[in-house]
């Protein structure tokens, strides 16, 4: 539960982030008759997102048991694929977010409501689309036919949305860039496991090779059942008989990626420190009530 309640509030909390920078901006700047619009484009990728998520829940029940692990085992690998570009983006860009979409703001309120309705829903699209995707992947991973995997991830939203409003009234004050810093490392640990899950679907569904050729077996020492069992499955995706593919495709993803995303982005001029986002990038200003 506690990995899908992270995938909810490292994404619901980027997604609120956009949200409250199109918003104060255009409160700010005494353009509240745009608002509606903006708001109308994200209604539409919110809606977008969850009928995304259910068409992958119900459209691959239909399937027979091996396409449904095939299907299975490459979107997984292709959220992975996405969250961990989607960290690094972040990662890197926070700091210009503001200014960004500024910019693109100002170009569509010069080109009228359509633009404003698409900048909207491009803006938080995105998030919601690759949240669908990585959240059917985690959920499906968890496999443990409990609501609580969606339940972690209804919460983990609830929660940025809280966290999205308090920025917006200027009523909390965080570092972002260590908050998604440490998220995004978590996450990473998540998507190694839903990687391996991946890969484990793809063999059998006869994709990949090696279905039987476990790299051990604990099962009789860490029981999946237990509480301990069920915490690691939960967080990591632990599987006390993994195959070799599994557990290289584990250690090949989560080594290197980790190490990279840990590793200093960008110096101070002369200091050889870290530089850490601007003040007006990492901390929303207070705007004006809408």
């Amino acid at each position: 539960m506690f990995s899908n309640y992270l995938i909810g509030l490292r994404e619901g909390l980027e997604a609120s982030l956009v949200v409250c920078i199109l918003i104060a901006y255009l409160v700010k700047t005494g353009r509240r008759d745009a608002l509606r619009p903006v708001w109308a484009g994200i209604g539409v990728a919110v809606a977008l997102a969850l009928g995304f998520g259910c068409a992958l829940e119900f459209g691959s029940q239909e399937l027979t048991f091996e396409a449904q692990e095939a299907l299975g085992g490459s979107l997984s690998i292709l959220a992975v694929g996405l969250v961990t570009w989607m960290v690094f983006w972040m990662r890197r860009t926070a700091r210009h977010l503001r200014s960004e979409l500024h910019g693109k703001l100002d170009a569509a309120l010069r080109m009228g409501t359509g633009a404003l309705v698409a900048t909207a829903f491009l803006a938080v699209g995105r998030e919601g689309l690759e949240t669908a995707l990585f959240v059917w992947a985690s959920v499906r991973a968890a496999g443990d036919g409990t609501p609580r995997p969606l339940a972690g991830v209804a919460l983990g939203i609830a929660t940025a949305v809280l966290l999205g409003w308090l920025f917006y009234r200027g009523a909390l004050r965080i570092n972002l860039a260590k908050f998604f810093t440490w998220t995004g490392g978590m996450l990473v640990v998540v998507a190694a496991g839903v990687l391996a899950y991946g890969v484990h679907d793809l063999q059998e569904a006869r994709w990949l090779p090696g279905l039987g050729a476990k790299a051990f077996d604990i099962s009789d020492t860490v029981d999946p059942s237990s509480w301990y069992g069920t915490l690691l499955k939960g967080v990591f995706n632990f599987q006390p008989d993994p195959t070799v593919l599994q557990v290289t495709v584990w250690l090949l993803y989560l080594i290197p990626t980790l190490a990279l995303f840990l590793a200093p982005v960008g110096f101070a001029s002369g200091k050889g420190k870290v530089k850490e986002p601007d003040e007006q990038g990492s901390r929303p200003s207070k705007a004006p009530q809408a």
